[in-house]
């Protein structure tokens, strides 16, 4: 074989092992309609619940390709709803989440793991107001199968919670803790179903 013939060969090889190496999981489409981040903090002797109304994400997954796969997600503050408007214009202050100052809270994925059956770990960094620290999320692959209202689309279902301390991030200085109004630790639940074309 010429040495030309040769180096094309390597070359051809090279870029298509690259390719391969750098392939995404498929991409999937939110369906927010059917997905929410909740949220559920003890207040002195009882739990108030609330959601994130606002809130966008890019969600990449295959049980097969897991390197490929990814999820990252940006929360709008201010979109918070614990049903009363009165809590939520608080929440936004600067005693808890400073939303003027702070709008958005993200989380960026650095890794995909399978743990067992249909049970997998995204790690990666979330961003509160000042505070980013890396934390590992457990979630529930629940499977895929054709959209029943779109034979030519797939519907997936995740499902991931964990529990946060609200005082490590700066939500709060901990003044209403230390009166024993308001808990520290938020236990939170993500629910997402996720679409994409055939």
């Amino acid at each position: 074989m010429k040495p030309f013939i040769k180096l094309s060969a390597v070359f051809l090889f090279v870029l298509i092992f690259s390719a391969q190496a750098t392939a995404a999981a498929p991409q999937w489409e939110l369906d927010p309609a059917h997905s929410g981040i909740y949220f559920g903090i003890d207040h002195i002797y009882s739990t108030v619940r609330g959601y994130f109304e606002g809130f966008k994400g890019t969600v990449m997954f295959s049980p097969d390709d897991l390197a490929g796969s990814r999820f990252d997600f940006e929360v709008d503050v201010k979109s918070i709803n614990t049903g009363n408007t009165k809590r939520d214009g608080h929440l936004n202050s600067a005693d808890f989440f400073d939303s003027k100052q702070f709008p958005t809270m993200s989380f960026k994925s650095t890794a995909v793991k399978h743990v067992k059956d249909n049970q997998y770990l995204v790690e990666g960094k979330m961003t509160v107001k000042d505070v980013s620290e890396a934390v590992s999320v457990p979630f529930t692959f629940f499977g895929v199968k054709v959209h029943p209202f779109d034979d030519k689309s797939e519907v997936a279902g995740f499902e991931a919670s964990m529990t946060i301390d609200r005082l490590a991030y700066h939500v709060g200085g901990g003044k209403y803790f230390d009166m024993g109004v308001v808990g520290k630790e938020v236990d939170v639940l993500i629910s997402l179903e996720v679409t994409r074309k055939k």
